[in-house]
């Protein structure tokens, strides 16, 4: 069976899971977004090409890959030039963890390594599952997430399930846009934003009274919280630094907060 040594990757959770399969030498190719979460990548020789919905076919095929891998979105046009000149393509639509680990497991098995494909799910389950017993006989808080804010759209569903796990009540419908009313009309006790290419620098000490979202439970608490980027919206192993950033902000047990997890303590402009 043929194993591909050059791979073009469009997605960083496909460059992170490449990564963590220990073959990150065979990416020739890859975003710029892609070595912000794997930084191993800046002492590797590759080419930056645009991403999986802005990718411009002549840039990877210039790369002379055997493999090219993406997700969801991603540019019709250019799939149809890569395939036209017969190099294989993998196209990637993680919805729920499931998704996610099956993607784990399909890039394993065409890469050649099954076994470490298998090890890193089980490894995923196995966290998730001990935040879970943690949790499972707590109070539930309605949590509000999103992935972007303009307009407002509620996180994917693998937040969704994290958000379960770590013991806390997801508002609203995976993926689906929502507006300021919607959310404040719920009442959420958190309220977590994680949007898309924004890091850990979403504003909300603006957009909290600007959403007129100063009298929800969340912020009258001071449960106001950003979680870095990639911990939630890269679906791979990456979501269990989520999991935990998750559990830190529905469940604190302290003020001590994980590694990407940032809290809005002033959400509530004060009166002078």
């Amino acid at each position: 069976m043929y194993t591909p040594n050059r791979i073009v990757s469009l997605q960083p959770s496909v460059t992170v899971t490449l990564d963590r399969l220990d073959l990150l030498d065979r990416v020739v190719a890859c975003t710029k977004w892609c070595v912000d979460v794997c930084p191993a990548l800046r002492g590797t020789p590759h080419t930056i090409v645009a991403d999986s919905w802005t990718a411009r076919s002549s840039e990877i095929l210039a790369a002379r890959p055997d493999l090219v891998i993406a997700s969801v979105p991603y540019q019709l046009e250019a799939v149809a030039e890569i395939m036209k000149a017969g190099i294989p393509f993998l196209g990637l639509a993680p919805h729920t963890l499931y998704d996610v680990y099956s993607d784990i497991a399909r890039i394993a098995g065409i890469m050649g390594v099954p076994e470490r494909g298998e090890k890193l799910i089980l490894g995923m389950r196995s966290e998730i599952e001990l935040v879970r017993q943690r949790t499972i006989n707590f109070s539930r808080p309605l949590v509000y997430c999103e992935e972007w804010g303009k307009p407002l759209i509620h996180s994917q569903g693998w937040v969704a399930e994290l958000i379960e796990a770590a013991g806390g009540t997801f508002l609203g419908t995976p993926g689906a846009t929502t507006d300021e009313d919607a959310v404040r009309e719920a009442d959420p006790e958190v309220i977590i934003a994680a949007w898309c290419g924004a890091g850990d620098r979403v504003p909300l000490e603006k957009i909290i009274p600007a959403r007129g979202w100063a009298e929800t439970r969340a912020a009258r608490d001071g449960r106001v919280y950003c979680i870095n980027d990639e911990y939630l919206n890269t679906p791979s192993v990456t979501l269990l630094d989520g999991l935990r950033a998750l559990a830190a902000a529905i469940h604190p047990i302290d003020d001590a907060l994980p590694m990407g997890l940032r809290r809005i303590r002033a959400a509530v402009p004060t009166g002078g």
